[in-house]
């Protein structure tokens, strides 16, 4: 059998070499969030102590990355995993002082307005940041020059003629890699054009992960050899696609000093007379 460990070291990511690899496939929800959370930090000024918010944090794996490496303070919100289940990681992590696992569902955040000194976001934001409104209201939490970054699966450029056969039609295993939810997978231009509109943020910056689709193969197989894998792989219909279409996107920018009433906001209605 292939040594599947040796598939998770790379020297693009020298911090998330030093995982456990059996954790990393043990704990995974997708494609590898260490290496996708330590691309992003690349461009993120993260210093100890900093309140991040880590939305849409699945098994936690990103917000204990994000404590260990680099001190700062996470609460790792997801609505599919329960807080009681990443907080056992969290403690056989040694990461308890600094990272707190929650229940949220994106649209209802409980926290008071500039309260994060940083929001992220890995394989997540698209469930919900499609919509036109949402990062004004995401980054109402984020404080005046505070930092927005995330990262999602994401088109390379756009489909000439409908659907690529090589990604509609189904895999050795019987799966397609392209299903109904992939029409939220978007281009860097799309992305670029999406965030652009928002006056609330600044200093905006959209690239695509070099060698993304290798990097989301490679870890494909590796829970594929590794028996670990809780979905069937993709790695055959990223093989044959080799970067045409498929990739990740990131972005990072900073909340602006621009405020203003957002509509997801339930003391909205308190401030206009609406009865609640």
């Amino acid at each position: 059998m292939h040594d599947w460990k040796s598939l998770l070291v790379k020297p693009e990511f020298p911090r998330s070499n030093h995982y456990d690899p059996n954790w990393v496939v043990e704990n995974q929800m997708g494609p590898n969030v260490l290496w996708l959370v330590e691309w992003l930090s690349e461009r993120l000024a993260l210093q100890p102590d900093m309140r991040v918010l880590d939305l849409g944090c699945g098994r936690a794996m990103s917000s204990i990355f994000l404590a260990r490496e680099f001190g700062v303070r996470v609460w790792a919100a997801d609505l599919w995993i329960g807080p009681d289940q990443n907080w056992r990681r969290v403690m056989e992590a040694g990461v308890s002082s600094r990272v707190f696992p929650m229940r949220l569902e994106a649209h209802a955040i409980p926290f008071p307005h500039d309260f994060f000194d940083a929001v992220v976001s890995l394989d997540a934001y698209t469930y919900f940041g499609t919509d036109d409104l949402y990062l004004g209201y995401l980054s109402g939490f984020v404080r005046p020059a505070g930092l927005l970054g995330i990262v999602v699966p994401g088109l390379l450029r756009d489909f000439e003629s409908g659907i690529p056969s090589h990604l509609a039609e189904p895999q050795s295993n019987g799966k397609p890699f392209w299903e109904e939810e992939c029409r939220c997978f978007h281009t860097p231009d799309w992305w670029r054009a999406h965030w652009s509109h928002s006056s609330r943020i600044a200093d905006l910056h959209v690239e695509a992960l070099k060698d993304g689709w290798r990097h989301w193969r490679d870890f494909e197989k590796a829970v594929e050899l590794s028996g670990k894998g809780i979905f069937p792989s993709c790695a055959e219909a990223l093989e044959r696609d080799a970067g045409l279409y498929i990739g990740f996107v990131g972005m990072t920018a900073v909340r602006s000093e621009t405020s203003g009433d957002d509509l997801y906001d339930p003391a909205l209605g308190l401030r206009v007379g609406v009865d609640r």
